[in-house]
């Protein structure tokens, strides 16, 4: 049976199946489905070797003993917790190298076995532009293990979801033409009901450059994504697993 994403395969993935799977995955299926512990089995099932967790915080995905893992995030923990103090009551992993994670710059081409990117793809202002750098970095048969909130069941329940043109557009363009409304509705929808009289100014959130959720979507969404990527985009990929859990989308991506 051939991996690439098909009509066939697509529809499949939108009724919440996976890809590609042998009679026995479909145990771990039901699985992924029912246990919060879902990610962890993934993970055990396909991080090998040397890789990086992007913007792990307090919830590092756990791996194999066998996995080397270098945690990345955009500023070290000391700036983390003055960004986020939301974050100070957490413990949170030591960041070994400072870097965008949306451009991994500090890392060569090819060099890692995998990329762990859970809840992060929401706060990139460019997610197309992220899933290239992250195929960038990785060598043949690498991974890209990602986690996306389903915006239905998160505070952003009520904010639009993020269409496939808007993306394409922040990728062509740059982000800089969507960026003051993003932060414009996650301060009327989001801030406000939570920090009520205490929610951020404008000012505080560009300024800061505050890593809010700029993009949401639902698993259909974020299906079009990587069909788009692998279709229209050209990347060379397969995909390995998705599941839709009960308030997040798992996709796992192995570069061909």
């Amino acid at each position: 049976m051939s991996r690439a994403i098909s009509g066939k395969v697509v529809r499949a993935l939108k009724a919440g199946l996976t890809v590609g799977g042998r009679p026995r995955d479909w145990r771990m299926v039901l699985k992924m489905l029912t246990d919060p512990n879902g990610r962890e089995a993934l993970a055990f099932q396909y991080t090998r070797g040397s890789g990086i967790e992007i913007g792990a915080l307090h919830r590092p995905l756990r791996v194999p003993a066998s996995a080397k893992v270098i945690y990345v995030d955009r500023l070290p923990v000391r700036e983390l917790r003055r960004q986020y103090p939301e974050l100070n009551r957490h413990a949170l992993v030591e960041v070994d190298v400072v870097s965008d994670g949306e451009k991994l710059a500090e890392f060569e081409a090819g060099s890692l076995d995998f990329v762990i990117a859970n809840h992060f793809l929401e706060h990139c202002e460019n997610p197309i532009g992220a899933v290239e750098s992250f195929f960038r970095v990785l060598k043949p048969g690498g991974i890209v293990y990602l986690a996306v909130p389903d915006k239905r069941y998160t505070f952003d329940a009520g904010r639009a979801i993020t269409g496939l043109q808007h993306l394409i557009r922040d990728h062509r363009e740059g982000p800089g033409w969507s960026r003051d409304e993003h932060f414009r509705e996650w301060r009327a929808l989001v801030e406000l009901e939570f920090r009520n009289d205490s929610q951020r100014s404008m000012e505080t959130l560009t300024c800061r450059s505050y890593s809010i959720h700029f993009h949401v979507w639902t698993s259909v969404e974020i299906l079009d994504f990587i069909v788009y990527l692998k279709r229209d985009l050209g990347l060379d990929f397969e995909l390995e697993k998705f599941i839709r859990g009960e308030s997040e989308m798992i996709a796992i991506l192995r570069k061909a």
